[in-house]
């Protein structure tokens, strides 16, 4: 691997994908169409073992290669994407994402402005069924999940639903850990946080991501969040009493910190406001009996 990139890098983009055709022919039908030269880049969507016929859909898109890996689980696939990529740098998202026409151009961009940086985690955006009046489920799940600029700054990881790397970093740190179903980016930003790379927040590098509009799928999506970090923080040796002291401080809701949020958001219905607060608090249960569950089992 050169350590300088040449003037226009070739990009990999790798998108595993599990079913969800119709969102994956969305997401490569922006990606056919950017403002970054066809000619340096390509994208590799893995399937994951789908039960859809996904290949018809990938053979559409001259940019597009298909793979198949059986192994379960998102992490796994992009290994498998990362064994084949050309590129001299490596972007990530997902197949229910809208990428930005200039999503590549951008992201190239900012991995030349720093050098030896470690990743580059861009601005996720969220569609909203109907933009004007958004179901407190939406609301949520806009603000809980893919805070970018706050998961690099806080917690020194980014989601690849939106991220953009080189090989020399996987290099340097390694893989991501197949062994997670949920989880891996946080586990794998880390990393790279503890190898010394800077990791860079850039709000012009976009795409869009569909909200969840059930307190069933936001709960699904948490659950494996719940388990991912339970594993990945080994809170299964952690003492019985401190376990138990930890739980019942996570359940406080931040009632005061919820109501701000949603103010500066511009959401003025007070009934929004207090069934966001009401599902934030039922989905703390949730995860309290399921860490509870996962302890003791």
């Amino acid at each position: 691997m050169k350590d300088t990139l040449t003037p226009h890098p070739f990009v990999t983009v790798i998108i595993p994908v599990y079913n969800d055709s119709k969102r994956l022919q969305q997401c490569l039908n922006r990606l056919q169409n950017q403002t970054y030269s066809q000619a340096c880049y390509e994208v590799i969507v893995i399937d994951n073992n789908s039960t859809e016929d996904l290949k018809p859909i990938v053979d559409q898109f001259a940019q597009a290669k298909y793979l198949v890996e059986k192994k379960p689980g998102s992490y796994s696939a992009r290994n498998t994407g990362l064994a084949i990529a050309k590129g001299e740098i490596l972007g990530f998202t997902d197949s229910d994402c809208v990428p930005a026409f200039d999503w590549i151009e951008k992201g190239a961009d900012h991995i030349l402005k720093h050098p030896g940086c470690g990743l580059v985690a861009g601005k996720i955006d969220f569609l909203f069924q109907q933009s004007e009046n958004p179901k407190p489920t939406e609301l949520f799940d806009s603000l809980y999940f893919l805070q970018q600029e706050k998961y690099v700054k806080e917690g020194h990881f980014a989601a690849t639903a939106n991220l953009f790397t080189t090989p020399a970093i996987f290099s340097s740190v390694g893989l991501f850990d197949d062994s997670l179903k949920s989880g891996g980016d946080r586990e794998w930003g880390k990393r790279v946080y503890a190898a010394g790379y800077k990791q860079i927040y850039a709000a012009d590098v976009k795409i869009s991501h569909p909200t969840r509009t059930s307190f069933e799928e936001i709960n699904k999506k948490l659950c494996r969040v719940y388990k991912g970090g339970f594993y990945i923080n080994k809170k299964s040796e952690t003492p019985l009493l401190e376990f138990l002291k930890e739980i019942i401080v996570d359940v406080k809701p931040p009632a005061r910190y919820l109501f701000k949020t949603l103010e500066e958001r511009g959401v003025r219905d007070i009934n929004k406001r207090i069934t966001v607060i009401f599902l934030y608090m039922r989905l703390k249960l949730s995860k309290a009996f399921t860490e509870l569950k996962l302890y003791f089992q």
